[in-house]
């Protein structure tokens, strides 16, 4: 369901009943995220008995909630003719193979160069339904992790693939250079998350907001002093591959924000970025609604390190 250009309303029944309204419009499954819902309840675009409310309100035993959902804005993003490892295209959607270093839509700092002025410029009918900073976008990346990215074509590929990460019904699959020996061969990291109490720029299991996050990891090679991991995620939390495996005591090569300022030198190996590539993506076509997957090789930064890596376990 799609309210985009539309109008809603809801009458609160008794198990709704202190509930925040942001909260109970995600429930709703209305096509938009929480974030979004948060902006339009910020422009009085949600009522409560005709009134503004805030997010937080609690909601009460028969409220009326109105929700008006403007249509979609004009894309004001310029289109940059950025190349882009495509690794499949139709009519619906596009998976492409993000570098390390570029990030997805645009924010504070980032307003060019990023895989959103790319997508403008090759999918001359990318429509603004994301919002007009994030057109197709449906999930992301850190902006030094490589890898997989799908993105929407049209509003009904946005709300399809919306749902499927929703859902978790996406299958994706990381490999990760991280530090140590890891001496289990397989497991699973399950630790909520959340904004960290002290450093709002971070993410941490010491926050007042917790969310579920599920990891699940294998050896696929050990070295002298790193492993490598294949990573499955349940949860896409922000940042939750990093933080989990450094609450594990295996931060991510490359990675100071978590691991600190020896992650980029290791071994005296330079490490320029985060060791973090989505390998493998598995979605639902949103038009043959058959499971597709699709892979992308590792960056050669990946394969330089793990060379190192290995020379150093041969060199004992």
């Amino acid at each position: 369901m799609s309210l985009q250009g539309h109008t809603a309303r809801f009458s609160i029944t008794p198990e709704y009943v202190h509930t925040r309204i942001d909260h109970f419009l995600v429930k709703q499954d209305i096509g938009i995220s929480r974030t979004y819902i948060q902006k339009l309840i910020k422009n009085d675009n949600v009522l409560v008995n005709n009134m503004s409310v805030k997010s937080n309100y609690r909601l009460r035993l028969n409220d009326e909630i109105v929700v008006t959902v403007p249509p979609p804005t004009e894309l004001e993003i310029v289109p940059e003719n950025i190349p882009l490892a495509i690794i499949y295209e139709d009519s619906s959607i596009i998976v492409i193979n993000k570098p390390a270093g570029m990030v997805v839509h645009p924010a504070a700092g980032n307003y060019k160069g990023t895989i959103v002025n790319a997508l403008l410029y090759h999918c001359k009918d990318l429509t603004g339904i994301g919002g007009k900073e994030r057109p197709g976008i449906v999930h992301r990346l850190d902006k030094d992790t490589s890898g997989l990215l799908v993105a929407a074509k049209n509003d009904h590929s946005q709300q399809h693939l919306s749902h499927q990460f929703k859902k978790r019904m996406i299958e994706k699959r990381y490999i990760a250079l991280v530090a140590g020996v890891v001496k289990k061969e397989s497991g699973t990291i399950e630790i909520p998350i959340g904004r960290d109490i002290k450093d709002r720029k971070k993410i941490s299991p010491t926050t007042k907001r917790a969310r579920t996050a599920v990891t699940h990891f294998k050896i696929l090679e050990r070295f002298k002093n790193a492993s490598l991991l294949e990573i499955k995620i349940e949860t896409g939390r922000t940042h939750q591959i990093r933080v989990h495996l450094a609450d594990f005591k295996h931060p991510v090569l490359g990675d100071i924000q978590y691991g600190g300022k020896n992650m980029r030198n290791w071994d005296n190996i330079h490490i320029a970025r985060q060791m973090l590539h989505a390998e493998r993506l598995g979605i639902i076509h949103p038009v043959t609604e058959k499971f597709v997957e699709f892979k992308a090789e590792t960056p050669e930064d990946m394969k330089r390190v793990r060379t190192l890596l290995r020379s150093k376990l041969i060199g004992e």
